[in-house]
């Protein structure tokens, strides 16, 4: 398979690459710095420098076409202000689905938040990103066209991955690392009887590809 990244250079990003480099797939990147190829190279994908704040929707796509799936992995990460939450964690998804709706990308996976809602009420920061998160996420479900599965990690870390999780649409809080999530996204990539829904990851007793069977209903 060809299966396009967007915000390439993210910690799971990185840790996605890998894993689907390492089984055989030809995996692109997409990155807003130059600099940043390097580490995509070492992770075994092809990197793609552009800028998905001010890219068009013909731009995006143009990245897209070919590819057998696209995965939207970027974030305006901790430490960035209200403006970006809108400009990367809503605007940019909206325009990646977009993208791969143009360029005939079916198959379309999304890294959201535990806890996106376009309802959310608060002025702070995080009350912002998670407003944002849901409108994407609620844009993503609305499109026709599209195999769609959203999946929600709870608190991220960087312990090393157990390969056993909890999938579901409804799991509760809890922390899971950044390395299984990564497993899972390769696993639903793979499995397009997830498509349709949004699904909410915490570390669990599951290992990844049972659980993702379970929840695709196999």
């Amino acid at each position: 398979m060809r299966i396009v990244i967007a915000g390439g250079h993210g910690q799971i990003a990185l840790r996605l690459e890998r894993l689907l480099a390492a089984r055989g797939d030809e995996v692109a990147g997409i990155i807003r710095k130059s600099e940043q190829a390097d580490d995509l190279r070492e992770a075994g994908a092809e990197p793609v420098v552009l800028d998905l704040e001010s890219a068009s929707v013909e731009e995006v796509a143009e990245r897209l076409r070919g590819a057998d799936a696209a995965v939207f992995a970027a974030g305006a990460g901790p430490g960035s202000g209200a403006a970006r939450k809108d400009s990367v964690d809503k605007a940019a998804a909206v325009l990646f689905a977009d993208g791969a709706v143009r360029a005939g990308v079916r198959r379309l996976v999304v890294v959201s938040s535990m806890g996106a809602d376009p309802r959310h009420q608060g002025d702070e920061i995080f009350d912002v990103y998670l407003r944002a998160k849901g409108e994407a996420d609620a844009y993503v479900r609305s499109l026709e066209g599209v195999d769609w599965t959203i999946l929600r990690p709870g608190q991220l870390t960087d312990d090393a991955g157990t390969g056993l999780v909890r999938l579901e649409a409804h799991t509760g809080r809890g922390p899971v690392a950044r390395d299984d999530v990564a497993a899972v996204l390769a696993e639903l990539i793979d499995s397009p009887a997830t498509a349709g829904l949004t699904l909410e990851l915490i570390g669990g007793s599951a290992p990844v590809s049972v659980a993702v069977k379970s929840v695709a209903g196999n």
